[in-house]
């Protein structure tokens, strides 16, 4: 695993993790850092939804060189899934579009469906997404109301484990690839189920080789000077690329 050491040569080349507070969309967070320290370049590898928390890693200088293959690596969530309500944006932000009993569910239907979802599968991308269409964002499409056509794309799901089942509420752990959209699964499993579910809550525990575990919240992070800052990046040397092996 990756350790924290300062950098000797370039100290503002690098990345952060930052553990991301529900309320913030990905881009504010890099919004805030840029401006309070002053960078000119600043990215992140890997969108969380404004309601989610946990590991957003973010690129610095010439470490936003390097965010092809920080965005390739696999993703790890706890999440919380809530029974007999759909909505639009199938999250806890949405507006409920359909509700139903879930009392009838079992736990062994939920397995079922969650088991169902592992390994190789499709998934639509959901309209309130950053997914493009023609170069536009789908979310922009949708606050036009418009619907259109999405393709389905492969997605990996390594592990999709339940944690706890005590209706409407189930908890669960997820370790899946890139760009996998867990509300879609959330909702995929409500509408399996006839019920309707959406994802309630969601934090991010790894990103690629990045644990939260080394992660600072934004609002300590926001608090430091840039000496400080600069002790806790992670230095471009230090960032395995692909094909190397762990450090």
């Amino acid at each position: 695993m990756t350790m924290f050491t300062p950098s000797s040569v370039r100290p503002f080349d690098g990345i952060l993790l930052v553990d991301k507070p529900s309320g913030l969309t990905s881009h504010d967070v890099v919004d805030r850092i840029r401006r309070q320290f002053q960078f000119d370049k600043v990215g992140h590898a890997g969108t969380l939804d404004p309601q989610a928390t946990g590991l957003l890693v973010i690129m610095i200088g010439r470490g936003t060189k390097m965010a092809e293959f920080l965005l390739a690596g696999d993703k790890t969530y706890d999440g919380t899934l809530r029974l007999g309500v759909a909505t639009d944006t199938q999250d806890a932000e949405g507006t409920p579009i359909r509700e139903a009993d879930y009392q009838q569910v079992t736990r062994q239907q939920l397995l079922n469906e969650i088991q169902r979802r592992t390994g190789d599968i499709l998934q639509t991308p959901p309209m309130v997404s950053a997914a493009k269409r023609n170069g536009v964002p789908l979310y922009k499409l949708a606050r036009k109301g418009q619907t259109v056509e999405r393709q389905p794309k492969l997605i990996h799901i390594y592990e999709f484990r339940l944690l706890t089942f005590d209706p409407p509420r189930a908890t669960f752990h997820l370790r899946c690839s890139k760009g996998v959209y867990v509300r879609t699964l959330c909702a995929d499993i409500g509408d399996a189920l006839g019920c309707g579910a959406h994802l309630e809550q969601l934090r991010r525990m790894h990103s690629g080789d990045f644990s939260i575990e080394h992660a600072v919240p934004l609002a300590n992070l926001l608090q430091l000077n840039r000496t400080r800052l600069a002790d806790l990046m992670i230095p471009l040397h230090r960032i395995r690329r692909p094909g190397q092996p762990p450090m």
